[in-house]
């Protein structure tokens, strides 16, 4: 695992502690309706890989459809800072454009994720 990165929201109210599983590697997009929407692009972090230093109660939690993936933002300046997976439950993807020292235009190209087609939106479970 990578060493600890600081991730703060736009007006600072929320402050996390992030290490990432394998660095920016894992920097992805989904398409599913909400991150499309959304646009940012997720580095993955364990569960225990993301640490609430400062704002836990500014952070507003968002869930729709299954109610497994779990976004949050800070209620105060709406900025997105992390999700716990619905793809994964065991991890978070958190907004690489709100880690210290990160500036997403210089990652390139960024692969997509599937979101469109989870298998938890199959009809024929």
């Amino acid at each position: 695992m990578t060493d600890a990165r600081r991730l703060t929201c736009h007006c600072g109210a929320v402050e996390l502690r992030v290490r990432l599983s394998d660095g920016l590697r894992t920097a992805r997009r989904c398409d599913c309706s909400y991150c499309a929407r959304r646009g940012a692009i997720a580095a993955t972090a364990p569960l225990d890989g993301v640490e609430v230093i400062r704002g836990a109660d500014k952070l507003t939690l968002y869930q729709w459809n299954t109610m497994t993936a779990e976004h949050y933002f800070c209620s105060v300046c709406g900025i997105y800072t992390h999700h716990r997976r619905r793809s994964n439950p065991n991890e978070y993807g958190v907004n690489v454009a709100c880690l210290e020292g990160v500036n997403p235009r210089e990652l390139g190209s960024v692969a997509w994720t599937d979101g469109i087609s989870h298998p938890s939106d199959r009809m024929d479970q």
